[in-house]
């Protein structure tokens, strides 16, 4: 498959961190480590791709940014901000994270429409703006012919694109990403892609995607970290990663290609 995004930006290295993580450490067991003082800056307007074998900790680590796990050491902050001891809505709502979850996160019996709304109803506030919000985000993820269909119909692709729609009514600054890409036919991959970059270009969102599609995640990264035995054992450009021996090692293996 073609390489989606045209251009990687490089600009990142002269910005400060917009989410930054200091030696994160996470143990659910006494001697079952998933993190392992991991350390990350992540600039704004980033696109950072999460790579590894399973059980490697990439859901893991999504999941201590969001505020759904707690890390046993080390410290999370946004712009800045230390944002380790805040619960999941506050870091939601001040601090602008949203969750697109891989699966779930719509209701089955309401329709397209209907589900945008009921998320619509509580985020907005100005109840005047919530049908030109729902009209913009349909046309945007081109939902148009579903737009009345209940959710359980919708293909896999459909689903994905509504679930991303919702996310985004609350002009999110931050958008956590889990396998957006698993279990599509080719074309709904590359249809995904070029909404996630466009969502990049248009919104200056930073994005932080998690997936085992690791071609299709690479084509729209400017940056992706590879994690293997609780720790980041890679991280660079795409380009970069395939020239990386450790990436090679304990991920990609000797045939994997890129382009």
């Amino acid at each position: 498959m073609a390489i989606v995004k045209k251009f990687r930006i490089t600009s990142f290295k002269r910005e400060k961190s917009f989410i930054s993580l200091e030696n994160i450490s996470v143990s659910f067991k006494k001697n079952h480590q998933i993190l392992d003082n991991i350390s990350l800056k992540i600039p704004k307007g980033q696109i950072l791709g999460l790579l590894g074998p399973n059980g490697a900790g990439k859901s893991t680590l999504m999941n201590v940014i969001s505020g759904l796990i707690k890390p046993n050491y080390g410290k999370i902050k946004i712009n800045n901000n230390d944002i380790s001891d805040l619960p999941i809505y506050i870091r939601t709502k001040k601090f602008k994270i949203s969750i697109i979850p891989q699966f779930g996160g719509l209701f089955a019996s309401l329709t397209t429409e209907q589900n945008i709304r009921a998320v619509a109803e509580i985020l907005i506030k100005d109840k005047t703006f919530i049908n030109i919000k729902i009209n913009e985000l349909i046309a945007k993820f081109e939902l148009d012919s579903v737009k009345k269909i209940e959710a359980k119909y919708l293909s896999g692709g459909q689903k994905r694109r509504l679930v991303i729609a919702m996310g985004l009514i609350s002009k999110p600054d931050i958008v956590l990403m889990d396998e957006p890409l698993a279990a599509l036919d080719p074309q709904t991959i590359q249809m995904l892609q070029n909404t996630i970059v466009n969502l990049q270009s248009d919104l200056n969102l930073t994005i932080i995607i998690t997936d085992h599609q690791a071609r299709d995640l690479l084509a729209i990264c400017d940056k992706a970290i590879i994690l293997s035995n609780s720790k980041i054992v890679a991280s660079g450009t795409p380009n970069d990663l395939m020239k990386d021996e450790s990436a090679n090692k304990f991920y990609f293996g000797n045939n994997f290609q890129f382009n």
